[in-house]
C-alpha cells in the first residue's frame, strides 16, 4: 500500500492529535514515520485520489496541525511514496538537508501576494500620462469615432502601454514588500497576475509585512493586491532535492481561497 506524505518534521516533534484523520473518504488516519532525528507526517494514500477541496482542506488542516505544535517542511499535495521504507530510506539518506531546512524555517510562515491592475484606473493613468494616447482618442472622438485604422491603432497603444505599467508596478509591489519579509519566492509567470510573489515571514512579527501590505494598497490604489497566508512555507522547501524519492507530486497547490 503506498503511502502519502504531508510534511516532515524532527523526531522530536510533538505527537498529533489521537484520531486525526487525512486525505480520502473515509479519512485515512495520520500517523508519524521516524527515522533518526527526522520524522514524516504521514496515511495511507488513498486510490484515484484527485484535488477535490474536501482532500484539499485535509491536507492543509494536518499541516495546520502539526505546524502549530513545531516546524514541519510542507510536501505539496498529491506527494505520495511506494511504502513506508521508501520513506524512511529518503530521510536517512538527506538527513542533512532537512535538518537544515528545518532549522531555516522554524518560526516562519509564508504569505502569497498576488496583485492586478483595477482596469479602470490604469486606463486613466496611461491616458493621463500619454500625450500621444491621449491625442489619438481625442481626434477619434471628433471625428466620430475614427476610422477603423485609427481604432486599431489606440487599441495597440492602450494595450502596450498598460503591458509596460504591469513590469512598472510588480517592480514597484516588490520594491515595497521585499525588504518586510525575509525571503522571496516569485511564482510562476502566466498566471494572469502582475504579480505572483510568496514572501517568508516571522511569524512573530507578521504584523509588520501586513502593514507594509496594507501601505502599498493606499500607495498604489490602482493595483487590486490579494494577501494569503499565513501558509505552511511550501515556496521554501526546495521542492526538488527537497521532495522524497520516488514520490508522485500532483503539482496542485493547497490554496483553497
Amino acid at each position: 500500500m503506498s503511502t502519502y506524505v504531508y510534511g516532515i518534521a524532527a523526531s522530536s516533534h510533538p505527537a498529533l492529535p489521537e484520531g486525526m484523520g487525512g486525505v480520502g473518504d473515509p479519512p485515512r488516519p495520520v500517523r508519524i514515520l521516524r527515522e533518526g532525528e527526522l520524522a514524516a507526517v504521514v496515511s495511507e494514500a488513498p486510490e484515484g485520489l484527485r484535488p477535490k477541496r474536501r482532500d484539499l482542506l485535509a491536507h492543509q488542516s494536518v499541516l495546520s496541525e502539526a505546524g502549530a505544535a513545531g516546524c514541519v517542511l510542507p510536501m505539496r499535495f498529491g506527494s505520495v511514496a511506494p511504502d513506508d521504507n521508501s520513506i524512511t530510506g529518503v530521510l536517512a539518506e538527506r538527513a542533512e538537508h532537512y535538518k537544515e531546512r528545518l532549522r531555516a524555517l522554524e518560526g516562519r510562515v509564508e504569505y502569497n501576494v498576488k496583485a492586478n491592475h483595477v482596469e479602470e484606473a490604469v486606463l486613466h493613468q496611461v491616458m493621463a500620462q500619454s500625450p500621444d494616447i491621449r491625442g489619438l482618442a481625442e481626434a477619434n472622438r471628433e471625428s466620430g469615432g475614427g476610422s477603423y485604422d485609427d481604432k486599431i491603432r489606440l487599441g495597440e497603444m492602450v494595450a502596450a502601454a498598460v503591458k509596460a505599467r504591469e513590469a512598472d508596478d510588480a517592480t514597484a509591489l516588490r520594491g515595497a514588500l521585499d525588504s518586510a519579509a525575509e525571503d522571496v519566492s516569485v511564482g510562476p509567470e502566466s498566471t494572469g497576475w502582475l504579480a505572483n510573489v510568496s514572501y517568508l515571514v516571522d511569524r512573530e512579527s507578521a504584523e509588520n509585512f501586513l502593514a507594509a501590505v496594507e501601505q502599498a494598497r493606499k500607495d498604489m490604489p490602482h493595483l487590486e493586491v490579494r494577501i494569503n497566508g499565513p501558509l505552511p512555507p511550501y515556496s521554501f522547501v526546495e521542492p526538488g532535492p527537497a521532495e522524497p524519492a520516488g514520490t508522485v507530486v500532483s503539482g496542485t497547490d493547497t490554496g483553497v481561497g
